[in-house]
């Protein structure tokens, strides 16, 4: 015990420079088999990693199609999630939405000259009410939300939906042709695409469930979604009952792939727990995502891999507390990997945007 303790004291001395600003040395427990001291020993796939911002909610970390920049969401000195834009070494943040209103989901446009992201700015000023969680923890759907073309600086934005509903959780196929998105303007949360500008929208999903989080593959043939099933009516019920006040219980997700055109759905994942923000590997032949399948509290969410047939389940991270929002870089094959963390947070509860190399 007294070695243990010893060894820890000199690891401390030697990382405090480095460590000052950081109340979280959860990295430090046990021994430490990488000179990098933002990756944990299990994380055989990181290398270089990079804590791009510090302090605050920050997510949904996104690299343009160059790779010269990345979009993401944070709260920053507002009230509620605003669109920033910064270098891939977290300089040059700025903000790139309305501040008004509440946004997610961004993402950039292949040019490099145009982004997306949903808002709901134009239902009011203020932020929406939060959801109530005298049900549970649930998600707000707010029928405010639409989604937005804007030019790179943030001007010039253009609602690119007209509907009645949700519409949010928009990305843009690598290919350049088309966006996915998740609306509820049909009476359930359902995947449509529609082209860049907003024209010739299509629904890919009328199963009843959520069906929400989509990427396309590097290609453009396929997606990767999270969704809900009901075998239950009772629960079925349920999910309908809270959709009807514009909520959603997330405990249970499972991830899917189909084709472009939504054709040849097939379940990637079937573990019960709640798994979101799938991506594609460059490959297409495997699928990174979030998941708290090996937490019995369902309180800590790490990320994993799988092949895209629902074989070869692999952990990747190993934090306590929360690693998602994952994604590989677009211009050079996917070597540059961007994910958000509670990792060395300076307060509880803050999520940080982290960069590393990935390695095979």
């Amino acid at each position: 015990m007294k070695t243990k303790i010893t060894a820890l004291f000199i690891l401390c001395l030697l990382t405090s420079a480095f460590l000052w600003n950081f109340n979280d040395l959860s990295a430090l427990k046990g021994e430490m088999h990488s000179a990098d001291t933002l990756i944990y020993p299990q994380e055989k796939h990181f290398k270089n990693m990079q804590m791009l911002t510090n302090g605050g909610e920050n997510a949904e970390a996104y690299f343009s199609f160059d790779g010269s920049k990345i979009i993401f969401q944070a709260t920053g000195e507002y009230e509620c999630d605003q669109i920033f834009i910064m270098n891939p070494d977290g300089s040059g943040k700025h903000l790139v939405s309305t501040g008004k209103g509440r946004t997610t989901c961004s993402y950039f446009y292949p040019d490099g000259k145009s982004i997306l992201y949903a808002s709901t700015h134009l239902g009011g000023d203020m932020c929406p009410q939060k959801p109530d969680h005298s049900k549970g923890y649930v998600w707000a759907l707010y029928s405010d939300y639409d989604i937005f073309k804007a030019d790179l600086d943030g001007s010039n934005p253009v609602k690119l939906t007209d509907v009645k509903g949700y519409d949010a959780e928009a990305t843009v196929s690598p290919k350049g042709d088309k966006i996915i998105f998740t609306s509820t303007r049909n009476g359930d949360i359902d995947l449509y695409s529609m082209n860049l500008d907003g024209s010739d929208v299509k629904q890919l999903t009328n199963i009843p469930g959520y069906d929400g989080g989509a990427y396309y593959s590097y290609d453009g043939t396929m997606i990767v979604f999270r969704a809900s099933r009901f075998d239950d009516p009772a629960k079925l019920k349920e999910y309908q009952d809270l959709l009807a006040e514009g909520l959603i219980r997330p405990g249970q997700l499972e991830i899917y792939v189909m084709n472009a055109d939504g054709s040849n759905i097939r379940q990637v994942t079937n573990n019960g727990a709640a798994n979101f923000g799938p991506y594609f590997f460059p490959d297409g032949k495997r699928i990174i995502y979030c998941s708290n399948q090996d937490d019995p509290k369902g309180r800590n969410f790490d990320l994993y891999m799988i092949n895209v047939d629902g074989t070869g389940n692999e952990r990747i991270t190993y934090n306590d507390t929360f690693d998602g929002f994952p994604m590989f870089s677009l211009h050079d094959g996917g070597k540059k990997f961007v994910f958000c963390s509670n990792r060395f947070n300076a307060k509880q509860g803050e999520t940080n945007v982290f960069i590393c190399d990935w390695v095979e």
